[in-house]
């Protein structure tokens, strides 16, 4: 399903820095974020209204160009227990969404997934920075509300720098990509301040 990012969602949060020009920092390293804040809650994510509130939308978004968003609920997710302890990471996810960007050449994609549990979500956290383990550190201070990490990565000729966050239910990801793109550590830090109070308010939303 396709959700249209309009104006209201979660509320209105802090503009983002604008990705800046200059040289890759695909060389860069160091260590990742930890726990920072409270991230802890039982709500599943599991319809398309709860990941509208939580997605970034243009109005949170100041300065960047919408491209497009979407979620997709899965109708017979697969069970914890049959996902290998070395499976792909999102093995046991319910429901999936993201929304994308772009601005001066770089791009911006919030990626949000969503685990029946607090458990299954910690484990699929768990998986995937044991899969990511094999890159290149980012230097992205750690996110208030959420346990975070993130590296470089490049892939079909773009360079990327991932930001992980794993709180409550969800993994959310923060994920630069760009050609010869910045991938300012500090521009993917003012997105995860974008995403996770929006995340966090969707959780209590009623």
């Amino acid at each position: 399903m396709v959700l249209t990012t309009g104006c209201g969602g979660a509320g209105s949060d802090a503009a983002p820095a604008k990705p800046s020009t200059g040289t890759s920092a695909g060389a860069g390293s160091g260590s990742g974020g930890g726990a920072v804040g409270e991230g802890d809650f039982d709500t599943v994510f599991k319809t398309e209204e709860r990941f509208k509130q939580a997605l970034p939308d243009p109005a949170s978004m100041a300065g960047w160009t919408p491209r497009n968003a979407g979620a997709e609920i899965e109708q017979e997710p697969t069970p914890a227990q049959s996902c290998g302890a070395d499976g792909d990471w999102y093995c046991a996810r319910i429901a999936r969404g993201e929304a994308n960007f772009e601005a001066v050449g770089e791009e911006a994609q919030f990626d949000l997934t969503a685990f029946a549990d607090k458990k299954a979500a910690q484990d699929a956290c768990q998986k995937e920075k044991s899969w990511s383990a094999k890159y290149t550190k980012a230097e992205v201070p750690p996110v208030p509300g959420a346990e975070s990490h993130a590296f470089y990565r490049n892939g079909g000729g773009l360079d990327g720098l991932y930001l992980t966050m794993c709180l409550g239910t969800v993994v959310a990801e923060v994920l630069l990509e760009g050609e010869g793109s910045s991938l300012d550590p500090a521009t993917a830090h003012s997105l995860a301040q974008v995403f996770v109070p929006r995340i966090q308010k969707a959780a209590a939303a009623s």
